[in-house]
């Protein structure tokens, strides 16, 4: 669905969003999330472009071990890179780790 302003570097299109039902010839009823509730749910045939399934849109995700307060251990696998900034009277080490939930 082609929504918002028109920029270089501004999404044109929003969605997937499904559709309910043909309204008429050429207009569409989608289903829209609650936070576009003040946007009409019926629109154009222009308005709208075919989504390709894409296997990289899909996200892998591995089952979490949760706490009782909703939060999880990150327990770091490895150290990746380290480097020492200099600054002007001091130095910092800067350490790159892989936690176990994140990729790389």
């Amino acid at each position: 669905m082609r929504f918002g302003k028109k920029g270089k570097l501004t999404p044109r299109f929003i969605g997937p969003f499904e559709i309910l039902e043909r309204v008429g010839p050429v207009a569409y009823r989608l289903a829209l999330p609650p936070s576009l509730s003040d946007v009409h749910n019926v629109f154009h045939v222009s308005m709208l472009r075919k989504y390709h399934p894409d296997p990289s849109h899909v996200l892998q995700w591995e089952p979490l071990e949760l706490r009782t307060d909703l939060s999880f251990g990150e327990i770091p696998i490895r150290i990746l890179d380290r480097r020492i900034k200099q600054l002007r009277s001091k130095t910092i080490p800067l350490v790159k780790i892989l936690w176990q939930y994140h990729r790389m």
